[in-house]
């Protein structure tokens, strides 16, 4: 098996590297993704469009909203994935409070997870809160969030992880991030307009129709955090326990 696994590897990784070369020179300034029609209309209007200077984000929430909602959806289906391979169910998931602290790292790894780990949280959510103004955004802000969590559970152990986040709350927060999102094109809907048509919902955001739909990417960035976030940190509990959530590593 490992032979045949071998040789599937070479030969699609053969494949993959025979079509680099139909790609364009690096910084190609010909190449067909600047030449299109596409690409200028978002480089010369994305800030006249939307009042958000990160380009980026405006076409991953806005211009490319429904891709990025499945995106964040499949995010959920490989959590959820994950639980039904991996868990067992034979222990509870509370965590006796004599059990906190019986495992995890020394001192001085204890000791540098506590100072560090306030401003890691901290700078997640403001990359989070302010991913549509400069690099950043839900997936970048989730992904931080919950390495805390994980950096916790290697520090502290997974008990102590486990008695701040769940896993009960980490499945409530998957599938709350996912509501937020879909809920958001919902609305849109609802005030008369298309699914995921931010510009629908500039009578109930300030700031007329460019500026309601800035405020919405926030809105599904927040919703697209909370599930990677959640995800994250569940994957890392199941794998890293085999599906028992008893001991982490």
């Amino acid at each position: 098996m490992k032979f045949f696994g071998l040789l599937s590897v070479i030969i699609v990784g053969s494949l993959l590297l025979s079509a680099t070369k139909d790609f364009p020179d690096w910084g190609d300034q010909d190449s067909p993704a600047n030449e299109g029609p596409v690409s200028s209309f978002y480089i010369e209007k994305t800030e006249e469009k939307t009042k958000v200077p990160n380009m980026v984000t405006a076409v991953l929430a806005d211009y490319r909203g429904y891709d990025t909602m499945f995106e964040t959806v499949v995010i959920f289906i490989a959590g959820i994935g994950i639980i039904a391979v991996l868990r067992t169910y034979g222990n509870n998931d509370s965590t006796p409070k004599n059990q906190v602290g019986d495992e995890g790292a020394g001192l001085l790894a204890k000791i540098t997870c506590s100072l560090i780990l306030p401003f890691i949280q901290l700078f997640a959510l403001y990359v989070v809160a302010h991913g549509h103004h400069s690099p950043g955004g839900g997936f970048q802000g989730g992904v931080m969030l919950g390495a805390s969590y994980i950096l916790l559970a290697l520090a502290y152990g997974l008990a102590r992880a486990k008695s701040c986040f769940s896993e009960k709350r980490t499945l409530v927060f998957a599938a709350v991030g996912i509501i937020i999102y879909v809920g958001w094109g919902v609305l849109c809907l609802i005030m008369g307009k298309e699914f995921l048509n931010y510009s629908a919902l500039d009578s109930i955001l300030p700031g007329g129709v460019e500026m309601a739909r800035s405020h919405s990417m926030l809105a599904v960035e927040i919703g697209v955090a909370l599930t990677v976030t959640a995800v994250m940190f569940s994957m890392f509990s199941n794998l890293s326990t085999k599906g028992r959530l008893d001991k982490g590593l």
